[in-house]
């Protein structure tokens, strides 16, 4: 190999050539614009960028090439702290499309010279295998860097989606010249070897998602439509020894014949790590002892023999190496179980029906102890979604408990909102029966208590004593939801003048024979005032029982009221609908998410289904996921559930192959 060939080199030329990539992408963007009407609508957007662009996208693409070449991984995502999550909402999802659409652009253009790139630095690096997230100018740094020099201004979601497909295009011609020089210097240099023989069996996550979605589109075989193709390849073949090209296959009526050749196909699915096909392999025992008097073993898919069997490899199949810890411990647990179906004197589909039970249990649990670290961010999260009912239901309560209250203009508008602001957000962050959120309930009472006018001396002695901590306590408040200093300085210069005026013998608010202050009010009210009359002339919604019973915070909802999405009822929208209600805590999956494929665990599911907390293989990668999210993604084919990818499925249609390939 050339001594001047190697990955500073390489790179250094993608360098070189980044500045005209951008300035062709810069002119080619803008023709397109121009060119169609439909995208009138991004004009403005994209002349406010325009100046900036090249050199944005530069500046963002140098420092991610800069980490690759230092072996790091550019697009790693860390959290923050062990408890920081990262919430994937519909504007990150409708985000991570648009680099998808950009990277599939480029891959379907440059295939082959990609793969060639990727098989020559992982010669380098001295890996067995060569992954396309370790090629370190893979499409996703680009499509990254476009991404950012397109995020430069203020731009609606949809908006910024689709500039990044006007540029997808454009982006994959400019990166297939890139790609070609460099695949023509690895043939100047005479590494061929390199590029074509090393990390042959290349597993990345998205070639796993196309074959899925391959099969998809094509109606899956049973097992009894392959028994009836059998039956039909076997009598076109000689009865009597003549010769003929037709050779009979199995034969479907026989039992053991049939599932000798499935189970055979099943363990021969590449995608089994070597100990799991051991372990399945050892299961086939208990399998064909019940093919033997179970004669809806090969008619049925639905079978609870195939679906442990699905179940077991799809969790397998979760891991790229096969001494994983979590794998092995799987394995562990499953030697045992399968053992109990083989000590059975006569296994029943009733015996595999519980092993799977036992199995599902246990893939739950423990997703769900890989989420308890999160625990309390999760509660908070599910929580939020109660804030605009808890806000409303205590704005009600408060102003009920308020309106003969001695209570000046600003503490009453402080109370009416900033204060219902704390409350809720003690019950969000804390939880609804909390200490800090009762503590902040409780606070009203107080105040309400401190602005009556004591009796005589030693009741005002009382409140002189009670002032600091209720003082205090509305700092902390006001803390917890970032008030700025003026306004509560403000409430805090009326509630000291009330409170002045009550240790003096005084009533707590201005009466008309203390001043013509309360006249002025009278005439000129404020604000607050005005738009308080105004909706007081309305009917009031308010329920009679809040303005004249005494507040029952034991009535405030503990759980979320139902919020309904606007569907169209097309058979997409069912097609989501019903796969979103399939889901459950412990299954794996692949998905796209921060630019990048992922596999990544379902380790929780909030009460309404409106966040999935996916934990990938590395357990700092934490992401909360909306159902809106997660919606997208599926519409667009960047999700995909291991289950689905089905074991059994995937040998029936294997052989189904076979036999139309030799008819």
């Amino acid at each position: 190999m050339s001594s001047a060939l190697s990955l500073s080199s390489l790179l250094n030329e993608v360098r070189l050539e980044t500045p005209p990539l951008s300035r062709d992408l810069q002119a080619t963007i803008q023709s397109e614009l121009d060119a169609r009407a439909k995208h009138f609508h991004l004009l403005e957007g994209w002349r406010r960028m325009r100046g900036r662009f090249a050199t944005d996208f530069v500046d963002a693409l140098l420092p991610l090439l800069q980490a690759a070449e230092r072996g790091e991984d550019p697009l790693q995502r860390r959290s923050a702290s062990l408890d920081a999550l990262s919430l994937v909402d519909e504007r990150q999802a409708l985000q991570d499309v648009a680099v998808a659409h950009v990277i599939q652009a480029a891959e379907d253009r440059s295939g082959p010279e990609l793969h060639q790139l990727s098989n020559f630095f992982a010669a380098l690096r001295g890996t067995a295998r060569a992954r396309k997230n370790e090629n370190p100018v893979r499409v996703a740094l680009f499509a990254q860097a476009l991404l950012v020099a397109l995020s430069s201004i203020e731009l609606e979601p949809q908006q910024r989606y689709e500039l990044m497909r006007v540029a997808a295009t454009p982006l994959a011609l400019g990166l297939h010249r890139i790609y070609a020089a460099l695949c023509a210097k690895l043939r100047a240099a005479d590494v061929s070897h390199m590029v074509s023989s090393h990390a042959a069996r290349a597993q990345d996550y998205d070639i796993a998602q196309r074959m899925a979605q391959g099969r998809r589109n094509t109606e899956p075989a049973t097992l009894d439509g392959l028994a009836r193709r059998v039956q039909e390849h076997n009598s076109r073949a000689p009865r009597n020894g003549a010769d003929s090209t037709v050779a009979p296959v199995f034969k479907a009526d026989q039992s053991p014949d049939m599932l000798s050749r499935l189970y055979e196909q099943i363990l021969a699915d590449t995608r089994l790590l070597p100990p799991l096909k051991a372990l399945l392999a050892r299961l086939q025992v208990a399998v064909v002892r019940l093919a033997r008097h179970d004669n809806s073993l090969l008619h049925k898919q639905d079978h609870p023999t195939w679906a442990l069997l699905n179940r077991v490899a799809a969790h397998g199949m979760a891991f790229e190496r096969a001494d994983d810890e979590q794998l092995q411990a799987f394995l562990r647990l499953m030697t045992t179980e399968i053992q109990v179906l083989i000590d059975a004197a006569r296994p029943t589909a009733v015996q595999f029906e519980q092993v799977l039970g036992r199995v599902e249990h246990h893939l739950s649990s423990q997703a769900q102890e890989r989420s308890k670290r999160n625990a309390q961010a999760l509660a908070s999260l599910e929580r939020e979604q109660m804030r605009p009912q808890w806000r409303q239901l205590l704005g009600e309560q408060i102003k009920a408990q308020t309106a003969d209250a001695p209570l000046g203009p600003k503490l009453r508008q402080f109370l009416h909102s900033t204060w219902v602001d704390v409350i809720v957000q003690a019950m969000v962050l804390h939880g609804q029966t909390s200490a800090q959120a009762l503590a902040h309930i409780e606070w009203v009472d107080h105040l309400l208590e401190s602005l009556q006018q004591p009796s005589d001396e030693a009741a005002r002695e009382r409140l002189r004593q009670s002032l600091p901590g209720l003082i205090d306590a509305l700092r902390e408040g006001c803390d917890s939801v970032a008030l700025h200093a003026d306004q509560r300085e403000q409430v805090l210069r009326e509630l000291m003048l009330q409170h002045g005026r009550l240790l003096r013998g005084l009533p707590a608010l201005l009466t008309p024979i203390d001043g013509p202050a309360a006249v002025t009010a009278k005439a000129e009210p404020s604000p607050e005032e005005l738009l308080e009359r105004l909706l007081n002339e309305r009917e009031s919604e308010l329920p009679e029982h809040w303005a004249h019973a005494k507040v029952d915070r034991g009535q405030l909802p503990t759980v979320p009221m139902q919020l309904f999405e606007q569907h169209d009822h097309d058979a997409s929208a069912a097609a989501v609908s019903n796969w979103m209600s399939r889901q459950r805590v412990g299954g794996w999956y692949h998905l796209f998410i921060q630019s990048e494929w992922m596999t990544a665990q379902l380790a929780w599911i909030s009460d309404k289904e409106q966040f999935y907390l996916f934990i990938g293989q590395n357990t700092e990668q934490r992401h909360t996921i909306t159902r809106g999210a997660l919606e997208r993604l599926l519409a667009n084919g960047l999700i995909t559930a291991l289950d689905d990818d089905n074991l059994v499925q995937h040998a029936v249609d294997t052989l189904m192959q076979d036999l139309q390939l030799g008819a």
